[in-house]
């Protein structure tokens, strides 16, 4: 991979919800034919793609700035042309233009974003964090192994839940956007005592 904060040339995979984080995994399935055709192209090239979340759900709409760049690590091609991919993030990327291509697929000049991988939560932030994730899963009603999460270190801990939280897509951007584990933890916490609100009457999560 190049070097953070270094420029390159990335193809876009746009869509909204999906996240991506460096060091974490991300399956896809590959139908529409302009992104069988970009996972084709960087099969033979670098085999790298990078995921996007689009402002709008419509054709042509303007990006976020802040994306991920995966590496597909593991492919199976189907008989009807359908692609179906393993994703591991790499680096996230700030677009600095969109490219003018012929290419069905749209492609960006990006910088690479370095991250810092060795950084950790203070205990105090992570027992925070724990404890409202668990008030979060329950409210939610999902089910989670927490003896797992307990072994987890900070970043994957961190970033894991925020590439699979059931926040809105602005709430998933600003996780992705956050500079740092900390700050991302910080936010997390907010965005869970946010949404983990809950009506009285019939228990359902409520924004108000």
């Amino acid at each position: 991979m190049s070097e953070p904060n270094s420029i390159r040339r990335i193809s876009l995979f746009p869509l909204s919800g999906a996240m991506l984080y460096p060091g974490l995994r991300l399956p896809l399935h590959i139908f529409e034919p302009r992104y069988r055709s970009m996972v084709s192209d960087a099969l033979a090239r670098d085999r790298r793609i990078g995921m996007i979340q689009p402002q709008q759900v419509e054709e042509g709409a303007p990006l976020f700035s802040v994306g991920c760049l995966g590496h597909i690590e593991e492919v199976e091609a189907l008989d009807d042309g359908r692609f179906n991919i393993l994703l591991v993030g790499e680096s996230r990327f700030r677009i600095q233009r969109e490219l003018a291509v012929t290419t069905p697929f749209r492609q960006v000049e990006a910088e690479l974003l370095a991250e810092r991988e060795d950084e950790t939560l203070a205990s105090v932030e992570r027992a925070l964090f724990e404890r409202e994730a668990q008030s979060f899963a329950e409210a939610q009603g999902y089910q989670v192994n927490w003896e797992e999460v307990t072994r987890l270190d900070d970043v994957s801990l961190i970033n894991g839940v925020s590439q699979i939280a059931p926040f809105d897509a602005a709430s998933k951007q600003a996780l992705l956007e956050a500079d740092g584990v900390s700050e991302r933890c910080r936010l997390l916490v907010q965005l869970m005592q946010f949404y983990g609100r809950r009506d009285g009457d019939d228990g359902r999560a409520t924004l108000q």
